[in-house]
């Protein structure tokens, strides 16, 4: 059990014994869950998919041939939910030295929102359920092979071949393709709750009481990938001296595009491909999007002033500055590592 201690007040204090303000050295940038669609489970403690997997072939025949039954084939396939909980306590009476009640709250309540999130991001990214049976799987985790799996041609090699290597991903966020999920009876996102200052909390050993303020914090829910086509990952990124920084890099923009083309459908700004001959299911409607960590943005940037890349271009979107290539933004996300091992 870890709860604060005098001492962590002390720290938290300026000279003249009132909250100091806090330089919050580890926070993160992480765009990528607030882009997340969020869609109601529609199972319990999970979300279950159809996917058409084969469709049927006509056949060619001749005067007085026939000709056989044929039918398409379909598979379901079920995504899991993570529980993700947390409390924060502090002793009552330490909380209220100095009259400081509500910000040695509010400080240590916003340390655990911004924790969790980042946590939460790094299951979307690195999240592995078949290992970690309490996480839900990530991006990284279904998209983890080129070679012997059919979503491989969605995972493109950048030639990196050591333990140094970064990822960028190109996802279509949409309710019919990639979304995050919760369950049904539960709220979508962070859940706080003030627990008030009568909850009683336990000493270390568990043999004695005290009265503690107490916040708690719960998020449940998962990645849902219900049309892998719409997510690209372009990994082997090598960030040393052999790749990103070295005198002959990938050309990530090359690569970019690729990944734009291989989407099936995209804006007639973006690759011009915008029809499906799905005739019950028109193409659905995406917001794109890609994701990198600082290392792959800031070589993207060398990149284009080295190459003068008209693609690459600043804009304003709701009032704040964004990166476009090809008229998809670029979100940092600082839980993609450049620690990758390489796909193959």
């Amino acid at each position: 059990m870890a709860s604060l201690t005098l001492a962590d007040v002390g720290r938290r204090m300026d000279p003249g014994g009132k909250i100091a303000d806090m330089a919050e050295l580890m926070s993160q940038c992480n765009e990528i869950d607030e882009d997340a669609p969020l869609v109601k489970g529609n199972l319990t403690t999970g979300h279950v998919v159809t996917l058409r997997t084969a469709l049927p072939k006509g056949t060619l025949r001749r005067f007085n041939q026939g000709v056989g039954y044929t039918k398409s084939s379909a598979a379901q396939i079920t995504f899991g939910m993570a529980m993700l909980d947390a409390y924060s306590q502090i002793d009552k009476r330490l909380a209220d030295l100095g009259g400081n009640t509500n910000a040695n709250r509010e400080k240590e309540d916003v340390a655990h929102m911004e924790g969790m999130s980042q946590q939460w991001t790094g299951f979307l990214v690195y999240g592995n359920a078949w290992t970690t049976p309490e996480q839900f799987s990530g991006f990284s985790t279904y998209f983890s092979a080129i070679a012997n799996t059919p979503n491989g041609v969605n995972v493109f090699d950048a030639g990196g071949t050591g333990s140094s290597n970064t990822s960028i991903l190109l996802i279509g966020w949409g309710d019919q393709t990639v979304y995050e999920i919760y369950p049904d009876g539960t709220k979508a996102g962070l859940i706080f709750e003030n627990k008030g200052d009568v909850v009683p909390a336990f000493t270390s050993n568990g043999t004695a009481r005290y009265e503690a303020y107490t916040s708690y914090f719960s998020r449940n829910g998962g990645l849902a990938i219900e049309d892998w086509r719409y997510v690209i990952r372009m990994a082997n990124f090598d960030t040393t001296t052999a790749g990103l920084a070295g005198p002959t890099p990938p050309d990530i923009f090359a690569i970019m595009s690729k990944a734009v083309v291989r989407l099936p459908t995209a804006g007639r700004m973006v690759s011009g491909i915008v029809k499906t001959d799905a005739p019950d299911r028109v193409a659905p409607s995406i917001r794109l999007k890609f994701y990198c960590d600082r290392t792959a943005r800031e070589y993207m940037d060398i990149q284009a002033i080295r190459d003068k890349n008209v693609l690459l271009r600043p804009e304003d979107y709701a009032g704040r500055p964004i990166v476009n290539f090809r008229n998809i933004a670029i979100g940092v996300v600082d839980q993609i590592l450049d620690t990758e091992s390489r796909v193959v």
